[in-house]
């Protein structure tokens, strides 16, 4: 998506910066692992093909993902600068959302309208980095801006597509949902500590265990407790300046 090309997102436990080139080589050396290709559901990608991917995040209307990397200083510039700020000794993992429509098998009609599922995705890499709070904190950021941008997000999704998006009143126009591999308990763990919710109990054909977000006791969208500051100490979204623009004012 380009709804986040130029903006980073600061919080005071971690720091999301949009996915570019500069990251491709540290994100492919992360991708040999072969417990992180289990986790992600994930086979190895040459690295022309992951630079390739990572173009293909960049524009395609129905994936948003952010590189997560270690918060700032308190004494940080309110920009952020690519090849200073996301270097690799500071990238830690990633955080990506894929949308699609919600399935409506009731009349057939591609024209009627209907919602939007995002799947949300989340990987700490560096195994000395996991277990510190880091996910936790990159998913809460990433879910608040979401919650934030989620206008701009279903207009650049669905300016895409023929589909017609509606938004209820008191819904949210986009479900969020997540599949983990059933012996991945961590992020189990933590998806269900942030309301996630099994759909069934046994696991789908690939081993997986789909949970998924509903609305709160009240009758609120999960955005509406997003936007109103649910756990975000420092949320801040800044500029994000990317390495080459640097090399262009030189």
């Amino acid at each position: 998506m380009k709804v986040n090309e130029t903006v980073a997102v600061s919080t005071s436990r971690i720091l999301l910066v949009p996915y570019e080139a500069s990251h491709v080589t540290t994100y492919h050396e992360w991708m040999q692992d072969e417990k992180i290709q289990e986790y992600t559901a994930s086979e190895p990608l040459s690295l022309p093909e992951e630079y390739a991917m990572q173009a293909n995040w960049r524009t395609s209307h129905d994936k948003l993902t952010f590189i997560a990397c270690q918060p700032l200083s308190a004494t940080a510039s309110i920009n952020i600068q690519g090849g200073v700020d996301d270097v690799p000794e500071r990238m830690l993992g990633d955080v990506n959302l894929f949308i699609s429509q919600e399935d409506d098998d009731s009349d057939g009609d591609a024209t009627s309208p209907k919602g939007l599922v995002g799947e949300l995705e989340l990987m700490i890499a560096p195994t000395d980095k996991r277990r510190q709070g880091y996910g936790r904190a990159a998913i809460l950021a990433f879910m608040c801006y979401i919650a934030r941008n989620i206008d701009n997000i279903v207009s650049e999704y669905s300016a895409n597509e023929a589909t017609k998006i509606t938004k209820a009143e008191g819904v949210s126009p986009l479900r969020l949902r997540v599949k983990i591999g059933k012996e991945n308990e961590p992020s189990l763990r933590l998806f269900e500590s942030l309301g996630f919710r099994k759909v069934a109990e046994e696991p789908n054909y690939f081993g997986e265990l789909e949970l998924c977000l509903g609305g709160s006791s009240d009758g609120k969208s999960w955005v509406d407790g997003f936007l109103e500051g649910l756990g975000y100490e420092g949320y801040a979204e800044v500029d994000y300046l990317p390495d080459n623009w640097s090399m262009s004012m030189s």
